[in-house]
């Protein structure tokens, strides 16, 4: 998650988001740099527009916290909606997790 926080933070300071600097962000926040882990996350985000990627996920993720609160408001109404709220917020989860796959193209 570290090497995502970096482009991200790379991004919104306006710079490029490419191996080097890529590796300065995790060294400078204490995080021993993995090559190809580096290289597969430059490779990955090329031609991708962060922008449009951030705004997708973020308007995916108000949807996993919106199914998530009906279930946690009315415990009372016994198992069988219990099972059908943990469905909806794994949906919402993965709904969520598709829009942060935009990231990698």
């Amino acid at each position: 998650m570290e090497y995502i926080y970096s482009a991200m933070l790379l991004h919104k300071a306006g710079k490029e988001v490419n191996e080097d600097n890529v590796k300065k962000v995790l060294t400078a926040a204490g995080v021993k740099a993995d090559e190809a882990r580096v290289k597969a996350l430059v490779a990955a985000l090329q031609g991708v527009n962060i922008d449009e990627a951030i705004k997708k996920a973020a308007v995916t993720a108000p949807v996993a916290v919106a199914a998530a609160a009906p279930a946690a408001a009315k415990p009372e109404e016994g198992k069988k909606k219990e099972e059908k709220s943990k469905e909806d917020e794994k949906k919402a989860e993965e709904a969520a997790a598709a829009g942060l796959g935009a990231l990698f193209g």
